[in-house]
């Protein structure tokens, strides 16, 4: 067997940062969307990333503050492209190991859900449904939270992913209640009427709006990847799979071989960094840096978005200190949620990928990928594995060959 050209390879997912409309972005409405862009132009100054800047995220597009620069060694710079229909998380990060999606998951984002399956869930469960729209679920608990409390109801939600989440009050409905009507909504929504990625339990604490406070007993019902996926075939090899954020989640366990829950994008880093410190194994860190999408993409905040950027560079910096030549670290993104556009979905956009190592001396712009699938591809490959001979994806070869 060959040696493995990186010991470790972390692929850090900047949930959202899409890089500009995809060529059928048109067909969702999305056509003239660029996260990246349009969030460096909401600051004066455009956005302050000399990290990024240095490793060449300015040659991918014309982005207010940040420099194309010549010469970027020690990193290849590109677009990819989204082979799947659709633009959500749970189809973007599919894609990533090998998973094509055809036929999109469902959404109802701005419908809310139909009154059948409310009212199936609610005579199933046994309580009283309220909400059912589109909502952030920090601000749904402020506004209904007070009102699940005193009838013991639950909060129905979802988001511009395919989700159903439901919210109820630790102490009032209690997390075994809660967990039970998950299930409940998972099997009814396995239906192809309903046909919904994740059903999420979200409870909280306090006592009035002024207090109310999500807790760290989240539980996610997914829907596991349709065919063995990239991480699989690591797992199924001894090549270590750690999931960091909500990466387990999404994947459903499937091909997980550890996996921690983070709090926050800065929580996300700490625990990346802390990993590349260790040394611990050889193997994928696979992180998904949530908030850039839920805190500021869905809430159509660019300055915060584009604050965001801007810690994320610092850890960038934090966690390049600390990996060696013989790691990979892959920038991406998942898809777009461009703050300054219309509604609060996910925009169908490009993403970027930044692929670093202190190993590379010949580093520039690459051509556009095809799909996000590529990544999986060149990891398996780094491995001396083999896909299956459905999953899709092409090796970036210039990362194996130097």
């Amino acid at each position: 067997m060959k040696h493995k050209k990186f010991k470790r390879i972390f692929v850090v997912v900047m949930d959202s940062v899409g890089v500009g409309a995809m060529p059928d972005a048109h067909l969702y409405g999305d056509a003239g969307s660029h996260t990246l862009k349009h969030t460096a132009e909401s600051k004066k100054n455009g956005l302050h990333v000399p990290n990024l800047e240095k490793y060449g995220l300015g040659n991918l597009d014309d982005i207010k503050g940040v420099k194309k620069v010549k010469n970027h060694p020690n990193s290849y710079v590109m677009k990819m492209l989204e082979a799947s229909t659709g633009k959500d998380t749970m189809t973007g990060h599919w894609e990533f190991m090998g998973i094509h999606t055809e036929k999109p998951f469902k959404t109802f984002t701005d419908t809310g859900f139909p009154q059948a399956l409310i009212d199936e869930l609610s005579a199933k469960t046994g309580y009283k449904i309220i909400g059912n729209y589109s909502a952030s679920g920090t601000e749904i608990i402020k506004e209904l939270g007070a009102e699940q409390m005193r009838d013991n109801s639950l909060i129905v939600y979802t988001s511009a992913d395919s989700v159903l989440q439901i919210a109820a009050h630790e102490e009032v409905t209690g997390l075994d209640e809660l967990y039970r009507c998950c299930e409940i909504a998972r099997e009814i929504c396995l239906r192809p009427e309903y046909l919904l990625g994740r059903i999420i339990a979200r409870p909280y604490i306090g006592s009035d709006p002024s207090n109310f406070k999500r807790t760290a007993n989240r539980h996610d019902y997914a829907l596991s990847p349709p065919e063995k996926t990239a991480l699989n075939i690591l797992d199924d090899n001894g090549i270590t799979v750690s999931a960091i954020g909500k990466i387990n989640d999404i994947y459903n366990g499937f091909g997980i071989t550890q996996a921690q829950k983070t709090v926050s994008n800065e929580d996300g880093m700490d625990k990346t960094i802390a990993q590349a410190k260790a040394n611990e194994f050889n193997g994928l860190i696979f992180t998904n840096l949530v908030e850039f999408d839920s805190e500021y993409g869905h809430r159509r905040n660019p300055v915060g978005y584009a604050d965001a950027i801007e810690r994320f560079d610092k850890r960038l910096g934090e966690l390049m200190e600390v990996v060696t030549e013989d790691d990979l670290v892959l920038l991406t993104a998942d898809h777009g949620n461009d703050p300054t556009w219309h509604g609060t979905d996910h925009t169908r956009e490009m993403v970027p990928l930044i692929a670093i190592s202190k190993a590379f001396t010949k580093g520039r712009v690459l051509e556009h990928r095809k799909s996000f699938a590529d990544i999986g591809a060149t990891i398996l490959v780094n491995y001396n594995l083999k896909p299956t001979p459905t999953l899709i994806g092409e090796v970036i070869d210039e990362l194996l060959t130097e």
